[in-house]
C-alpha cells in the first residue's frame, strides 16, 4: 500500500506553505479539509488564509515564529470555516518550519507538514472562541516575554502606544485600543491607534461620573470585560451610542495601576467575539501591568527631558543682532545620558566700543552642578566684557572668579573643584581682526576663501579656575573677505574615542568642501560626529553622545570691494618660545597640504625652520613668520617671510665637511625658485618663494 493510501484512509493530508513566495501546495485530502477542490495543486496565500477561522490564523504566527526561533515542531488546531463563518470542521497541524537558501531574510520560511482532520466541534456549531488553539501556554509565554521587552525599549508616550499597538496578542489581537489618562475629575485620551482623526473628541474630555466603562475602571480600579454588543448595551445604555459606530464585536477595559494607584484605563477593542477566558483576561491584565510601567517610565523621561531642555535654553543665549558685514552659526548638542544637561556654552556679547565677543566654553562635568557653573561662568564674562576690558583682563577675572566659587565650603562639605576650558575672541567687523584669549580651550580653525582649513595657533593660559591669579596672552588674527573661523569644545573633535590630532582629521573633510552655507555647514559637522560615518573613522566605536557639544562660526562675507583674500598664515616665534618653531612647520604643511609636489612641501617647511633658527640664534629679538599661497591650484605661487629687528644680514658661507652650521642660505639656493634679503628699517626679512608649476609664474 502506497503512503499516499494510507494518509487519505486516515484522513491526513500534506502541505507545503512557502511564506516567501506567498503560496501554498497541497495534495488531494489537505484541499478537501481544507474545503478546496480536492485534488493536489498550488494555491495562492489568500485563498488558503480565508479557509481558517481568523482568530486561529493570528494564533499560528505566534507559534510558528516560536518553532522558527526553537528549531522545533509547530502544533497547533485549527478551525475550517464556510463563507457565513460557521465552523464545518477542526484540523490539527503538525509542520516543521525550513529556512530558505542562504542570503534570505530570518522571516522566509518554508512550512512542510500534515493536516488531519479531528472530531470535534461538531459542523454546523458557531466559530465562538476557544482557547484550546495550538500550544496556548507556549505561546502566551512567547508574546509575553516579547511585549515586555519591547514596553521596556519604549522611551516616550507616543512610542509606548506604537508598541502596544503593534503587539499580536496569541488568538484575539484587538484592531484598535486607546490609553486613558486622569486630569482632576475629567478623563482625557493619552493616546490611540486604529482610529481616525477626530474620533477621539467625545472622549477627550469626559467627567468621571460617566456612564463609560473607562471611567469607572478609574473609580473603583477593577477591570471591565464586554463579550459581546448586548453585554455593553446592557450595562452602559448612555454610551453605548458612543461606542456602536465603531462596529466592534468585543471590548476589555483594564486599570492602568503604578504603586497602587490608577493612573489610567486601557481599552482594547476586538472586531471578532471574545469571550475572555481565564487564560485571555490573565494575558490582558499582565500586557495592563506593563503598558502602566512603561508608560509611567515614558512619563518621567519626557518630563526629566523638557526640564533639562528647558534648564538648557534659558541658560543658552540667542545669537542677537546681525554684525554688518558677518555671518555667524552656532550649535549646542547636549550629551545623550542623565538630564542631558552639562557645562558647554557659547555666547555672543555686543561690546561698547562697538565690536562683538565671541565666547565658547566648557565646563568640568556633565551634570546640574556643571550646568550651574556655566550659568554663572557666563554671566560674569559677559559683565567684564561690557566693562570694555581686553581678553586677556576678562579671561583673568573669570578665572579669580570661578576660583572663588569652587573653593567656597557649603554646609560643611568638602570643597569641590572645577575649572573650565574658554576661548575669549573679541571680533571687529570693520577690519576683519579678531584678538583672541585662550583658557586651556582648543584652538580656533580658519578656512581661507579657497576652503582649505587650517588649525591657527594661538597663545593660551591654563583653565580657568586652576589658578587664581592666571595670565592669558592675546593672539591677534586677521579674517579676509570670505575667510571663516570655527570655535569648538572638545566633544566636537574627540567624541568616539578620538584624540584631537584624528578628530581633526575626521573634520577636516567637512569643513574644506563647505558651500558657504554656515547654517548647512553646522549641521554636517554635528552629523559627522554622531552620524553613522563616524563609527568607521579612526577611533574605537564609542557612544557617539558622550559629551556636548557647542560650535560657533563666523565668517567675514566677501564683497565686490574686498574679494576672497588668498591663503595665508602668521605666527609670532619668541626667543623664549624656540618650541614655535615646530608650531610654524605644522602650520605651513596644513596650509600647503593640497600642494601638487610633496617634495616642494619638505623644502618649504624645512626653509623655514633654517630661517626661523637663524633669527634665535643670531639675534637676540623674536621672529615673525608669514607664508602666503597665492594663484588658481596648480600654478600657486608660496612666498614665505621671516622678519627679525636685526640690522645684522646674512651672508653665504662655504662651510666646511665637519661644520654644523653655515648651510641655510646654500639650501635655499638649492631648494627656492627665488629667494632674497629685503632691508625694512630697523631689521630685515629673509624670503623665499616657491612655483607649484614647473615654470615661475610671471
Amino acid at each position: 500500500m502506497r503512503t499516499e493510501e494510507v494518509l487519505a484512509a486516515t484522513a491526513t493530508g500534506l502541505w507545503r506553505w512557502d511564506n516567501r513566495a506567498g503560496t501554498v501546495t497541497l495534495d488531494a485530502e489537505a484541499a478537501r479539509l481544507l474545503e478546496l477542490p480536492a485534488e493536489p495543486g498550488v494555491f495562492r496565500e489568500s485563498e488558503v488564509r480565508s479557509r481558517f477561522h481568523p482568530v486561529d490564523w493570528n494564533e499560528i504566527y505566534g507559534v510558528v515564529n516560536l518553532a522558527v526561533a526553537e528549531g522545533t515542531l509547530a502544533e497547533a488546531r485549527l478551525r475550517i470555516v464556510d463563507e457565513q463563518g460557521r465552523v464545518l470542521r477542526t484540523v490539527r497541524s503538525r509542520s516543521k518550519p525550513l529556512a530558505h537558501e542562504e542570503g534570505c531574510q530570518e522571516s522566509d520560511y518554508v512550512l512542510v507538514g500534515t493536516l488531519q482532520e479531528v472530531a470535534e466541534p461538531q459542523p454546523g456549531t458557531t466559530g465562538a472562541h476557544t482557547p484550546i488553539t495550538g500550544d496556548w501556554r507556549r505561546s502566551r509565554e512567547a508574546f509575553l516575554l516579547d511585549a515586555g521587552r519591547a514596553l521596556a525599549e519604549a522611551r516616550s508616550t507616543a512610542e509606548v502606544l506604537r508598541v502596544a499597538y503593534s503587539l499580536s496578542m496569541p488568538g484575539f489581537s484587538p484592531d484598535g485600543l486607546a490609553v486613558f489618562g486622569v486630569e482632576g475629575e475629567r478623563l482625557t485620551i493619552i493616546g490611540h491607534h486604529g482610529h481616525n482623526m477626530g474620533d477621539d473628541g467625545p472622549f477627550s474630555d469626559m467627567p468621571l461620573e460617566t456612564d463609560y466603562p473607562a471611567a469607572e475602571v478609574v473609580r473603583t480600579g477593577r477591570a471591565v470585560y464586554l463579550p459581546s454588543p448586548d453585554d455593553y448595551r446592557d450595562r452602559y445604555p448612555a454610551t453605548w451610542p458612543l461606542a456602536r459606530r465603531f462596529g466592534r464585536r468585543s471590548w476589555a477595559f483594564l486599570p492602568l495601576i503604578v504603586a497602587g494607584r490608577t493612573m489610567g484605563t486601557w481599552m482594547a477593542g476586538f472586531r471578532h467575539p471574545v469571550s475572555f477566558s481565564p487564560d485571555e483576561r490573565s494575558v490582558l491584565t499582565t500586557v495592563a501591568r506593563m503598558l502602566a510601567q512603561a508608560l509611567a517610565r515614558a512619563g518621567v523621561a519626557e518630563t526629566e527631558r523638557e526640564l533639562s531642555l528647558g534648564l538648557q535654553r534659558s541658560m543658552m543665549p540667542s545669537l542677537g543682532p546681525d554684525i554688518p558685514g558677518m555671518t555667524v552659526a552656532a550649535r549646542y548638542v547636549p550629551t545623550g545620558g542623565g538630564l542631558q544637561v552639562g557645562g558647554d556654552w557659547y555666547d555672543m556679547i555686543p561690546l561698547p566700543n562697538g565690536r562683538i565677543a565671541l565666547v565658547i566654553g566648557d565646563v568640568q562635568g556633565h551634570d546640574v552642578r556643571a550646568a550651574g557653573l556655566m550659568g554663572q561662568l557666563r554671566i560674569a564674562l559677559r559683565a567684564y566684557a561690557s566693562e570694555g576690558h581686553p581678553p586677556d583682563a576678562v579671561l583673568s577675572r573669570a578665572s579669580r572668579f570661578l576660583s572663588g566659587l569652587t573653593d567656597a565650603h557649603e554646609d560643611g562639605d568638602e570643597p569641590e573643584t572645577r575649572f573650565a576650558t574658554c576661548l575669549y575672541a573679541e571680533a571687529d567687523p570693520e577690519t576683519g581682526t579678531l584678538d583672541i584669549a585662550r583658557a586651556g580651550h582648543p584652538d580656533p580653525v580658519v578656512m581661507t576663501g579657497d576652503g582649505t582649513a587650517v588649525i591657527r595657533r594661538t597663545e593660551g593660559g591654563l583653565p580657568l579656575g586652576v589658578e587664581a591669579d592666571a595670565d592669558y596672552p592675546a593672539t591677534r588674527i586677521t579674517l579676509g573677505a570670505g575667510e571663516t573661523i570655527m570655535l569648538c569644545t572638545d566633544g566636537l573633535i574627540e567624541t568616539g574615542g578620538h584624540d584631537l590630532a584624528t578628530g581633526w582629521v575626521r573634520l577636516r573633510p567637512i569643513l574644506e568642501r563647505h558651500n558657504g552655507d554656515l547654517e548647512k555647514l553646522a549641521d554636517e559637522l554635528v552629523e559627522a560626529v554622531h552620524g553613522p560615518p563616524s563609527h568607521y573613522t579612526t577611533g574605537p566605536l564609542a557612544d557617539r553622545r558622550e559629551d556636548d557639544i557647542a560650535l560657533l562660526l563666523l565668517r567675514r562675507e566677501a564683497s565686490t570691494a574686498h574679494p576672497a583674500a588668498p591663503r595665508r598664515t602668521v605666527l609670532t616665534i619668541a626667543q623664549a618660545e624656540p618650541e614655535r618653531i615646530a608650531a610654524a612647520r605644522t602650520l605651513l604643511r596644513e596650509m600647503l597640504h593640497d600642494w601638487a609636489d610633496p617634495e616642494q612641501v619638505d623644502s618649504a617647511v624645512l626653509m623655514l625652520s633654517e630661517m626661523a633658527t637663524n633669527v634665535l640664534v643670531h639675534t637676540d629679538g623674536d621672529a615673525l613668520m608669514a607664508a602666503q599661497a597665492t594663484g588658481e591650484r596648480g600654478e600657486r605661487r608660496l612666498r614665505v617671510e621671516v622678519s627679525d629687528g636685526s640690522d645684522e644680514l646674512p651672508h653665504k658661507r662655504r662651510p666646511g665637511e665637519m661644520a654644523s652650521s653655515g648651510r641655510g642660505l646654500v639650501l635655499m639656493e638649492m631648494l627656492a625658485d627665488a629667494w632674497g634679503v629685503d632691508p625694512r628699517g630697523s631689521g630685515k626679512s629673509i624670503w623665499f618663494e616657491l612655483y607649484e608649476s614647473s615654470d615661475p609664474v610671471p
